[in-house]
């Protein structure tokens, strides 16, 4: 997408439309940043601590250059939850927190040999299917949830639904935070809601963070997850540049934006946040309302740290009942799914070819089964055994597969 005109916040002369536009932003990736922390059960206080701060470290890797905000990744949820019963929450933190060195080696090996070597590795192929694994490894989770009540779970998704199918402007950018507010009013009509915790809540709290510790098993569980999200960073780097009308993989470089990614990342681990991600949501609203300056989603970013601090908020968010949350997840982990099935259309994957039927059938088959592999304290699963596995076939089995068309894992 390229625009023609677009608004620098530099023009905007009142400092209090400046930060309502930031405002706007956060409100943008809100209902995506908390989902994730109360689906793993942290804390969303601290995610969005380290989703505002992390984005202030990209903001300073990047130069400043890149209008992003980073917020909780979904590609991690199953991962997250599956380690933290082998090797507890402290342990996949230290997990995380390899991710985030893994990226800087990814980022090394681009400012060395360029994208080429990464297209190599990580074609359509393979990721597609992952990205369909993220999505459909979740899918009972979503049921069990929503079955707590269906009734509002399908008030909630309906809504969700609509917005996202009819809604136009800025509304049709954030079906979650709209369909979460929905279903927790309808909630609270129903008597569904105890605000007890709330109001035995302070205003200024920190948020609870959690130390990591570092478990080989957990590192090398999660070190193969980071697949699709490094895709999915290089496809959103795409995206938010012909929304801006710049070449960000150019300049500030993609060696530069696989970094700040990988470090906001890093950073979340070590105080028991979850792992950062670019949001497309954001680079909707950027290309919506033509701000592509960067400052707008520091902003935004310094806004959500903000939150962080205030106590009555984690308070609340934690009241929101389960078939509320469930009612979303029906939605938008099939999205997530579809994701995946696009990325294989859009790179034209010739399904005639039995090879490529067997790299994405062994994927899926892995992925969605749960497929596992142990060595002592070693243990490999579900998405990351899916992706070695895909990455292998792919570079053993003859003929060539598309390179990647650039995708996004929600958030």
């Amino acid at each position: 997408m390229k625009l023609t005109k677009t608004q620098n916040i530099s023009n905007i002369k009142s400092p209090a439309r400046r930060i309502i536009i930031g405002i706007q932003f956060l409100f943008v990736a809100f209902g995506a940043t908390v989902l994730v922390p109360l689906l793993i059960n942290v804390d969303p206080s601290v995610a969005l601590f380290t989703a505002g701060v992390g984005t202030l470290i990209f903001h300073i890797i990047t130069k400043g250059k890149v209008p992003v905000f980073l917020g909780s990744s979904f590609a991690f949820i199953a991962p997250i939850v599956a380690a933290t019963k082998l090797y507890g929450y402290p342990g996949t933190l230290g997990g995380l927190i390899a991710v985030g060195i893994v990226y800087g080696v990814v980022s090394a090996i681009v400012k060395l040999w360029g994208l080429k070597v990464i297209e190599k590795i990580f074609p359509s192929i393979v990721v597609g299917p992952v990205i369909m694994i993220i999505g459909l490894s979740l899918a009972s989770v979503g049921v069990d949830m929503a079955k707590n009540n269906w009734l509002i779970a399908m008030a909630v998704l309906i809504t969700a639904i609509v917005i996202v199918v009819y809604a136009k402007g800025i509304l049709k950018l954030i079906p979650i935070f709209i369909g979460i507010v929905v279903g927790y009013i309808i909630s609270i009509i129903a008597g569904l809601v105890d605000f007890t915790s709330v109001n035995e809540a302070a205003w200024f709290a920190l948020p609870k963070f959690t130390a990591p510790e570092f478990n080989w098993g957990a590192i090398l569980y999660m070190i193969p997850v980071a697949v699709a999200p490094i895709i999915e960073h290089i496809g959103d780097m795409y995206a938010i540049g012909g929304v801006a009308n710049k070449e960000f993989v150019k300049d500030p470089g993609l060696h530069r934006t696989l970094l700040g990614d990988g470090i906001a990342t890093a950073f979340a681990g070590f105080l028991g946040g979850p792992p950062n991600t670019t949001y497309s949501e954001v680079t909707g609203a950027v290309a919506l309302t033509k701000i592509t300056d960067p400052r707008v989603l520091r902003i935004a970013a310094v806004t959500a740290i903000v939150f962080s601090l205030v106590g009555k908020i984690s308070a609340l968010l934690k009241t929101i009942p389960p078939a509320v949350l469930g009612g979303i997840m029906l939605l938008l982990f099939g999205m997530i799914a579809s994701i995946g099935i696009k990325t294989l259309i859009d790179a034209k994957t010739d399904f005639s070819k039995t090879r490529n039927q067997v790299i994405v059938s062994i994927i899926l088959t892995i992925g969605i089964g749960g497929a596992q592999m142990s060595y002592g304290n070693f243990s490999l699963a579900g998405i990351g055994l899916a992706s070695i596995v895909g990455v292998v076939l792919n570079l053993v089995l003859p003929s060539k597969s598309s390179p990647i068309k650039g995708s996004h894992v929600e958030e």
